[in-house]
């Protein structure tokens, strides 16, 4: 089959058969890896049965939400003041007065360290997603340093890699988006060297229909009937067979694995129930918030209902006019009028969602089982003032921060960690960690830990065994 008749294929159908594993699958993808053996049947128990990690792309600023300095100076500072929350001794912004109400279930890392060789949004995504510093290609590549195949694998296909697979639904989801807008694909948020079986399966959502979720060519609504079924297999049977016109022997095996995930997908009669979040109560999507961030988490919550280890929910970035009010991409890159986009826009949304999810999970007695994570590729300078964005010419409350890998905030949540509590501490104007440090392969290990991942060592197709993470050790006084 000639490539034009592969191509008239794809965008008729609008198909790509790397629908339970988003576009990552052969673009991104290396051969599977054999995990050590006895890894899964090892494992001791896990104390939590799933993850929701929450990430905040664009670099969330810690000082304004998580870490306040009332008694710094005011370029440091800020209009922001501290409110106490349900948890004696523990404060966080203003701003997030619904978050601070269910402040005794959060444990606020607050004395994590990052890799300040870039300084840039690649390199964070990477660190924090795999818990391995960037390598030396994200200082000579800058933004063009897309994934590779060698990179070291996301932790929520780590975790989904060590639990056995599951009927229909894979044990790695991400939603509602992949950051970032292609040729700009982030890093870090693949299996990678651990296999292409293993990536996340993407779901896609819009900021105008935030009840709506769907994969390449697979809607997740209504009931899935045998006709529609027969029609993707035949669909796959088609294109396997243009496959083969073009691949070796290896991606034709890789192509094969993901026939089988996706016809599992498309069989499951689990599948568009997760997604369903319009069947949700009118109160309960009214107490989430309406926003395509809201409802992915509201997904999420839905997904770990259903089984799933590890949902990742991406900070779905705002609108044109967002993005021009913040000097960004209209997400937490706030480079220009910091103050004003995170009072009137960021932090209310997150405050209504995240409060929520944390309540919502809570009262149906998921907490427990259920571990959350909030991060960010990087937290934000605390000297007021963005050079990209004017410095401080317009005034300290109009004025951007930048980014700033020196220091930054973590929330973790349920799933056994011990809430109520921050861990470490920032100097006096929240510039570097103080006391505790850690790095994101602490954070990484920890979520290990509680999902009973013990066992991180795999062979590469030689036989040869290496360690997944070898950095890092889970943070005891949190658990």
């Amino acid at each position: 089959m000639s490539h034009d008749r592969i191509a008239s294929v794809v965008n008729r159908r609008k198909f790509l058969v790397a629908s339970t594993v988003g576009y990552a699958g052969f673009r991104f993808g290396t051969p599977a890896l054999r995990a050590a053996p006895n890894a899964v049947a090892a494992a001791p128990k896990a104390k939590a049965k799933s993850t929701i990690l929450f990430f905040l792309c664009g670099g969330s600023s810690h000082i304004d939400m998580w870490d306040l300095k009332p008694e710094a100076p005011v370029e440091y500072r800020g209009p922001f003041n501290p409110i106490a929350t349900s948890a004696p001794g523990l404060s966080i912004s203003e701003h997030l007065p619904l978050t601070a109400k269910q402040a005794h279930h959060l444990a606020i890392v607050r004395s994590l360290r990052g890799s300040v060789n870039t300084n840039d949004h690649h390199a964070g995504y990477y660190y924090n997603l795999t818990g391995h510093a960037a390598d030396p290609s994200f200082v000579t590549l800058g933004n063009n340093r897309t994934p590779m195949p060698n990179d070291w694998p996301y932790i929520g296909t780590v975790v989904g890699s060590r639990r056995p697979a599951g009927e229909g639904l894979p044990n790695c989801v991400t939603l509602p988006h992949m950051p970032s807008r292609a040729p700009y694909t982030r890093p870090g948020q693949f299996a990678a060297r651990l296999g292409v079986q293993y990536d996340p399966l993407y779901v896609f959502g819009e900021r105008e229909k935030p009840l709506e979720f769907t994969a390449p060519s697979l809607t997740l609504e209504g009931d899935l009937d045998a006709r529609r079924l027969a029609s993707r297999g035949s669909l796959l049977s088609t294109l396997d067979e243009a496959r083969r016109d073009l691949d070796s022997r290896a991606d034709i095996q890789k192509w094969s694995t993901l026939q089988q995930r996706a016809m599992g997908l498309l069989g499951a009669s689990q599948t568009t129930a997760a997604f369903n979040v319009a069947a949700e109560p009118e109160a309960v999507r009214e107490r989430y918030g309406k926003t395509i961030n809201s409802m992915s988490l509201l997904a999420a919550r839905r997904l770990v209902e259903a089984g799933v280890p590890f949902v990742t929910v991406f900070w779905k970035e705002g609108s044109d006019k967002l993005a021009n009010k913040c000097r960004s991409a209209g997400g937490w890159d706030t480079h220009g009028n910091n103050f004003n986009c995170l009072k009137d826009d960021l932090l209310p949304q997150f405050d209504q969602a995240f409060s929520a999810l944390v309540e919502d999970l809570d009262g149906r007695g998921l907490l427990d089982e259920t571990l959350l994570m909030v991060t960010s590729e990087m937290g934000r300078t605390p000297k007021i003032g963005d050079r990209r964005s004017g410095g401080v010419s317009s005034g300290l409350v109009n004025a951007g921060r930048d980014h700033w890998t020196h220091c930054q905030s973590v929330i973790l949540a349920g799933g056994g960690i011990r809430g109520g509590q921050a861990y470490g501490t920032t100097d006096k104007r929240g510039e570097y960690p103080a006391e505790k440090q850690v790095t994101p392969a602490h954070i990484a290990k920890t979520v290990y830990h509680q999902m009973g991942v013990h066992e991180l060592e795999a062979k590469d197709p030689d036989g040869r065994v290496f360690n997944l993470l070898a950095e890092g050790e889970p943070i005891q006084e949190l658990i």
